[in-house]
């Protein structure tokens, strides 16, 4: 048996860029960052980043596109893809892809006092002196 499975979760490094193929299917591309803290062989603390190319289709790629914005978290799982193509200079060059099967979004971050990335504000329930919350102030 064989397996090709992706699963990662991070940040979009850059906004979508949706685009339509020639038969009307939406493809959406996009980068996600994801960091690893370790300490090396002298105990001090080490952040290393990967950077991930991300290619979605259909109406998972249109919500994609709309909802998400460059520092967005998103929740990725899909299967490794290599493509190759000979460039202007005449080199082979490579490129490996995440073809995302599903996704998933993080929580919403707060962009300003008047909205929340990618949907609409929440206000926070009011905690008291004794941490309780006031049921007055759940949205729900």
């Amino acid at each position: 048996m064989y397996l090709n499975k992706v699963i990662i979760y991070g940040n979009l490094t850059k906004d979508p860029e949706l685009k339509t193929l020639p038969n009307g299917t939406s493809v959406c591309n996009f980068s996600i960052a994801t960091n690893r803290y370790y300490k090396d062989k002298d105990g001090k603390p080490q952040d290393q980043v990967e950077y991930h190319n991300i290619v979605i289709f259909g109406r998972q790629a249109e919500t994609v596109s709309q909802y998400m914005r460059k520092g967005s978290p998103l929740y990725v799982e899909g299967r490794l893809q290599t493509r190759s193509w000979e460039s202007k200079d005449g080199s082979k060059r490579y490129i490996t892809e995440i073809m995302a099967e599903s996704t998933q979004f993080g929580p919403r971050t707060q962009r300003s006092s008047n909205e929340y990335d990618g949907g609409s504000q929440v206000e926070s329930p009011t905690v008291t002196e004794s941490n309780e919350i006031n049921p007055d102030d759940i949205p729900f």
